[in-house]
């Protein structure tokens, strides 16, 4: 931290820094603890449900960890070597855009175990949701190379050894840029979007109709709408700019709480949401929380051979 830097912001500084940390620690130790239920009981590891639900967690978590690392080391360190900075964005953007990919996969899952239940087990097989992970990393990353190629063609070599404040913005900065990210932002979320309100409208026709377990389309109907307020949140870091600088406008002194506040709203709240839409309302996942959380061994009844 530069000594220059009055007293009062620095407090400032470490009082924003201990409060991002300590909700990121708070977060990752949550789903951590439903990462390792997953790892323990291997009555998961054959359910493409839950294989998907686990690998949106571990992408929250890397993604939680990025965005609370950055912003600490943004105030300790200041500027990187641009190099650096292209490649931590670089990983940044690819899990950004896993998480809407990720929800409209689980949304089709969902709609498939309701509305096709005969054909489910030979559609989602464990092999065919491993390749559908790698399909969605694949996606993801088109953008983020894209803006990696947009950067080397547009400027000098001496630009990668400059050393630069490490956000977005300062690097992705041409009009290629902002075309490139307006147009692979409208196509993946259209997609995503189009998913669940079709999905969500085929599980409510299923849920009406006689032949259909009507207990389990309703659940898979309030879990697709609960992904669409899930993907709202992570919406909101598009629109978060914009939130921004009307704020700022509004409130030109309250400059660094209002981006502070967008910030915990935007990157750090909804990493809570995966474990709380799935894990806390499966029942799978929740007797074996107890175990974690209240310190409680799930008794199992042994029943003797006479």
């Amino acid at each position: 931290m530069n000594s220059t830097i009055p007293v009062d912001q620095f407090y400032d500084y470490l009082i924003k820094n201990l409060i991002s940390v300590v909700f990121g620690l708070i977060i990752n130790y949550i789903n951590g603890t439903f990462v390792l239920v997953f790892i323990k009981n291997t009555i998961f590891y054959s359910d493409p449900r839950y294989i998907l639900y686990i690998h949106l967690v571990i992408n929250d978590m890397i993604m939680l960890s990025i965005t609370v690392g950055l912003q600490v080391a943004v105030h300790v360190v200041g500027v990187f070597n641009l190099s650096v900075c292209c490649v931590v964005l670089f990983f940044s953007l690819i899990i950004t855009q896993n998480s809407p990919l990720n929800l409209a996969c689980m949304a089709i899952e969902r709609y498939i175990a309701v509305c096709r239940p005969l054909h489910h087990t030979q559609i989602c097989t464990v092999r065919r949701t491993y390749m559908l992970i790698w399909v969605i990393w694949t996606l993801s990353a088109m953008p983020a190379f894209g803006d990696i190629f947009i950067t080397l063609s547009t400027k000098p070599a001496s630009f990668f050894s400059t050393a630069i404040l490490c956000q977005k913005f300062f690097i992705y900065n041409t009009w290629q840029h902002t075309v490139s990210d307006t147009v692979s932002n409208v196509v993946y979320l259209s997609f995503v979007w189009t998913t669940l309100i079709v999905t969500y409208f085929k599980v409510v026709s299923a849920a009406n109709a006689a032949s259909t377990d009507r207990v389990s389309a309703k659940k898979a109907r309030n879990t697709i709408l609960l992904h669409g307020g899930q993907l709202l949140l992570c919406m909101m870091s598009y629109v978060s700019p914009l939130i921004s600088t009307a704020l700022i406008a509004l409130f030109p002194r309250s400059r660094s709480t209002i981006l502070f506040i967008l910030y915990l709203l935007t990157n750090i709240l909804p990493r809570l949401l995966s474990p709380l839409i799935y894990g806390l309302r499966d029942k799978q996942f929740s007797e074996r929380i107890r175990v974690y959380f209240c310190c409680k061994q799930i008794k199992t009844q042994i029943i003797p051979v006479k």
